[in-house]
């Protein structure tokens, strides 16, 4: 099914979650309500879009948008070579999404770096923890409301030694 045919089927089938489709750069933008993710890409799935290539999130604080927050999903079918985003709204009263770590396992790693820098949880994920702050980190550093400079918490952060050869070097 091509990717006109599979955007008008989902269009067809979730009218009132589908906000928009745009273009940027010849690539199409689905724009979707965040709690039916995992069925429209569920859907993407069965017709051919085979690769889940990225997910990232953006926070539209001062962009403006149909919410403050933004899961975005890089789509591509490995055998047709088209590439499709979705962009998964999602309210900044009510952030969490449904994980998608069930159709695609590399969703796993990323779905906790955007937890642990965004504050986004993603329902039925297996193993959502922080990885790239500690345990007991307050805040979101990705967040546009978070201080630019930090709240001189990484005053405390441990220092971790590595040996490379003979010599240690302090990351």
């Amino acid at each position: 099914m091509s990717l006109a045919d599979t955007l008008s089927q989902i269009k067809a089938t979730f009218p009132e979650t589908v906000f928009d489709v745009t273009e940027h750069a010849g690539e199409k933008i689905i724009h979707i309500q965040g709690l039916v993710v995992l069925d429209v890409l569920g859907e993407f799935q069965k017709s051919g879009f085979n690769f889940l290539a990225d997910i990232t999130a953006v926070d539209n604080m001062t962009l403006g948008g149909f919410e403050r927050f933004a899961v975005v999903y890089h789509l591509l079918s490995q055998e047709t070579a088209e590439r499709v985003t979705v962009k998964a709204y999602v309210s900044e009263e009510n952030l969490i999404l449904p994980s998608v770590e069930s159709l695609w396992k590399t969703a796993d790693w990323q779905e906790r770096e955007i937890y642990d820098l965004f504050g986004i949880t993603f329902e039925g994920h297996p193993n959502l923890v922080r990885i790239m702050n500690p345990d007991d980190f307050e805040g979101h550093p990705l967040r546009k409301d978070y201080p630019r400079l930090g709240r001189k918490e990484r005053d405390n952060f441990p220092i971790v030694e590595r040996r490379i050869g003979r010599k240690a070097q302090r990351n």
